[in-house]
């Protein structure tokens, strides 16, 4: 069964948040965490998963995308973090793993460094947020919008859409998720503090990058996962920036056949 509905969490510091999230499948519970690309990059990929194994994935619209509303407050990858942390608490949910793409892999790795016993779990796909000598995330905001999907795919041509040709209430809303992404991830989307703080992790972490992705490429992807005591890497061929949406096929099956031998943790 698929739903969406509204929910209201209270965060300390920033008040009642309205936090959109749509709801797929029964059983597992994945928490899934789209990034600038807004959440359908990740809609279709959730739906997939759910109708393939006995999962329950939970997808939020990070408040300020999709034309939702942003408080004020809320103004960084650390309050995210926070807000999603409090909405498992809330949902009651128990053992769950947590997946991210781009600024959601972020917010994935802040939401394993709050170290909740309800995240047994992580997947970072393609993620940002950490600063890598020698690798810098590509300056999203510098490029035209071909320029990040030539970019973000390996074949960019089936996903290619001219924002011009949009209808008034489209570019509204690409334009409100661009100016959601400054807010939250800042022009050099990373945080300086971050890569030392992943030390500290001790969870089972699965670190997914698309071979073809030329906003944070592969050795940037191999330092994040070196930064996490218990991360695999595994590079996903003929993919971008955002496998899920590419080859979604791929991505379900790396994160089930981990969850088949060493991390154990994501299946039951």
């Amino acid at each position: 069964m698929n739903t969406t509905a509204i929910h209201t969490v209270d965060l300390t510091g920033i008040g009642s948040v309205e936090v959109t999230v749509a709801d797929y499948g029964s059983g597992q519970p994945f928490l899934l965490l789209h990034g600038g690309a807004g959440p359908q990059s990740v809609t279709g990929f959730a739906e997939q998963f759910a109708a393939a194994h006995d999962v329950r994935v939970l997808v939020p619209t990070h408040p300020g995308f999709g034309g939702t509303p942003r408080p004020e407050a809320l103004n960084s990858i650390g309050g995210l973090a926070a807000l999603y942390n409090a909405l498992l608490s809330q949902f009651g949910l128990q053992d769950v793993t947590v997946i991210g793409n781009s600024i959601g892999g972020w917010i994935t790795a802040e939401i394993a460094l709050l170290k909740s016993p309800r995240v047994s779990g992580i997947v970072l796909i393609d993620a940002v947020g950490i600063e890598v000598p020698g690798h810098p995330v590509a300056d999203f905001f510098s490029l035209t919008m071909d320029q990040v999907f030539q970019l973000s795919f390996h074949n960019p041509g089936p996903f290619r859409i001219d924002p011009a040709t949009l209808p008034p209430a489209a570019q509204a809303i690409a334009a409100g998720n661009r100016a959601a992404i400054s807010v939250y991830a800042g022009t050099a989307m990373a945080d300086p503090t971050l890569v030392d703080r992943l030390g500290s992790l001790e969870i089972p972490t699965l670190v997914l990058w698309g071979s073809s992705d030329r906003i944070v490429d592969a050795d940037y992807g191999r330092a994040y996962a070196a930064a996490i005591p218990m991360a695999r890497f595994q590079l996903l061929p003929d993919t971008g920036h955002s496998p899920q949406l590419e080859t979604p096929d791929q991505v379900i099956h790396a994160i089930w056949d981990s969850a088949d031998t060493d991390f154990s943790a994501f299946a039951h």
